[in-house]
């Protein structure tokens, strides 16, 4: 893997990736963050030696390098899961290209259930710590120790100061954000009622397919980490009705201007 994140970022910084600062994975609801972007450079994943390509039919598959609130930053537009049948190696080898291209943050966002019943679908949830429950782990492989520490401390995956920058953000501009614990699951069948009643039990407050590897790895390379979800669902179980990807999508929509301030106003002050 290390000759290929080599001949990757080569690749990348004879393209134009000049040192970015900070990396973005737009997840469901945060799309229209592109059209923020003073873009430099874009790169379809399918044209980047070793990287994985984007499956989802609402997920994009381009890699942007631009400027955005006087910042450079590097984007996937489009992520990877697990459930399109990647591995977790292939689902962070983006984390580890953007890490080398020069990146010292990685801002992380996602859809999500509502596993906390005072959570709204629509609503914004900051992630302060997460449950795996992917089954495995993205550092689960031989030779992990030449890339970093094997055993990665997880006391405090999501840094601390830019959380509170997000939550004070959120208060000058009155957006309502709550904060809680993420829950990723490999997917891509929905829970049942029984499920998300363990969830509760668990300590989840939301729930969905994405975003821990892509942490795990973060700090495995020693990044600044901070993910927000957007919740496009209520996961009551007493009363849970039939979901479909356009609601789920629809509720993102809503969430995304509010979504947009929180992340531009970040890196303003990042």
């Amino acid at each position: 893997m290390i000759n290929q994140i080599e001949k990757t970022t080569e690749y990348l910084i004879e393209k134009g990736f000049d040192k970015p600062e900070i990396g973005i994975i737009l997840g469901t609801g945060l799309g229209q963050l592109i059209n923020e972007i003073d873009i430099i450079k874009e790169i379809s994943y399918n044209h980047i030696p070793y990287f994985p390509t984007a499956t989802v039919e609402f997920h994009k598959g381009k890699l942007i390098f631009g400027m955005l609130e006087g910042k450079k930053v590097v984007v996937m537009q489009g992520r990877f899961h697990l459930y399109e049948g990647y591995t977790l190696q292939d689902v962070t080898y983006p984390v580890r290209i953007m890490e080398k291209l020069g990146i010292h943050t990685l801002l992380v966002s996602n859809a999500a259930g509502a596993i906390n019943l005072n959570f709204k679908k629509g609503d914004i949830m900051l992630i302060e710590d997460h449950i795996n429950l992917q089954g495995s782990s993205p550092l689960a492989f031989n030779g992990v120790e030449k890339m970093g520490e094997r055993f990665v401390d997880m006391s405090a995956p999501y840094n601390a100061e830019i959380n509170t920058k997000f939550k004070n953000i959120a208060k000058a501009h009155n957006i309502n954000l709550h904060q809680g614990v993420y829950s990723s699951v490999v997917g891509p069948q929905l829970e049942t009622r029984a499920e998300y009643r363990m969830l509760k039990i668990i300590g989840a407050d939301a729930v969905g397919m994405s975003t821990v590897p892509e942490i795990i790895v973060a700090n495995h390379l020693k990044l600044k980490v901070a993910a927000v979800s957007v919740l496009t669902d209520e996961c009551d179980p007493d009363h849970l009705e039939p979901v479909n990807i356009e609601d789920i999508i629809a509720m993102a929509h809503k969430a995304e201007p509010d979504m947009i301030t929180l992340f531009k106003e970040l890196i303003k002050s990042l």
